[in-house]
């Protein structure tokens, strides 16, 4: 996925409102859907400082948790999706250090999408963690579709 379609697609995945009834409704949302597929993997939708859903699903492993957690810091630090701050640092050739981040704590790869509410900004970020990191963002965001209605 290049810069400007990732760009395109984040401006237009604004949610009305979001609270923790949402981000229990958006949780089961993405555990369908990685259930349908069998799919291996952590999710995680968390605020800047609490986590409002997690869970592990079959065939997932603890490491997911690990990554999980670092794309969701390194999300809500740019508030931009990891997989669009990743693409920019490999354009720009400047890995997340250049910016004083640390790889235990900060990933730029794909698979967190912050949240963002209409006229309030990004108040929370979901992560997938357990695929490849283009498919892990991709999972995000028919997440964040479905449960906005598009």
């Amino acid at each position: 996925m290049d810069i400007a379609h990732l760009e395109a697609e984040y401006a237009a995945l604004d949610l009305p409102q979001f609270d923790e009834v949402t981000a229990l409704r958006l949780g089961q949302v993405l555990v369908d859907l990685a259930l349908a597929d069998r799919l291996p993997v952590v999710i995680d939708i968390r605020t800047p400082d609490r986590t409002l859903f997690h869970a592990g699903l079959p065939g997932s492993a603890p490491l997911n948790d690990l990554w999980a957690r670092r794309k969701s810091n390194t999300a809500l630090m740019f508030q931009l999706p990891s997989l669009l701050v990743a693409a920019r640092n490999k354009a720009k050739g400047e890995p997340l250090d250049k910016h004083g981040l640390s790889g235990a704590d900060y990933a730029d790869s794909g698979g967190a999408v912050p949240i963002r509410v209409r006229g309030v900004g990004v108040v929370a970020v979901a992560t997938v963690s357990g695929l490849p990191q283009v498919e892990d963002h991709k999972l995000v965001v028919r997440g964040i579709r479905a449960l906005a209605g598009g």
